[in-house]
């Protein structure tokens, strides 16, 4: 049997064991780099991969979903939903005036932590690398920011949440 032969749900499936299987290796590899050398240069590698992999990921939803160089805020909302770990979290995006509010309701990754016993991982620092640079490869002229991301102190219901807006 080849993938092209199977049906829709089995496809959907294998989409999410894919992406699980994505977001496993990346956690393994953290993990290994945290062992052998330490916290910090396990975020400063983590961070340099983000910066590499978000914008592959962004012109490739960006070429799948046929956006325009520079999509706006529409694009971004679209392209979000396409992300690998968009299967795997609880997420949602409103429009707030002039800017794009994402929120991570629920997130895998810190749902693990939280079953082992371990203290949330603190993504903020690596997470305005990936944000950042996932948005600007959609539309160069978004920016954005983080407006809750742990280490901040949790909030019921926001695993993290980020704010994007167009430079004028």
């Amino acid at each position: 049997m080849k993938i092209e032969d199977l049906p829709r749900e089995a496809l959907l499936e294998l989409l999410s064991d894919f992406a699980k299987n994505w977001l496993a290796h990346d956690g393994l590899w953290f993990q290994a780099v945290e062992r052998h050398h330490g916290l910090e240069h396990a975020m400063q590698l983590d961070a340099e991969a983000w910066a590499r992999f978000s914008p592959i990921e962004a012109r490739r939803i960006r070429a799948l979903l046929q956006l325009s160089a520079a999509p706006g805020l529409e694009g971004l909302e679209e392209a979000m939903n396409f992300r690998l770990y968009a299967r795997l979290n609880e997420q949602s995006a409103v429009r707030d005036g002039d800017r794009l509010v994402f929120t991570m309701h629920r997130c895998r990754v810190q749902e693990a932590r939280r079953r082992r016993g371990l203290p949330p991982f603190p993504c903020k620092e690596v997470g305005v690398v990936e944000y950042t640079e996932f948005a600007k490869a959609i539309d160069p002229r978004i920016q954005a920011a983080p407006l809750h991301c742990p280490p901040d102190d949790p909030v019921e219901g926001v695993a993290c949440q980020w704010a994007f807006t167009l430079a004028e």
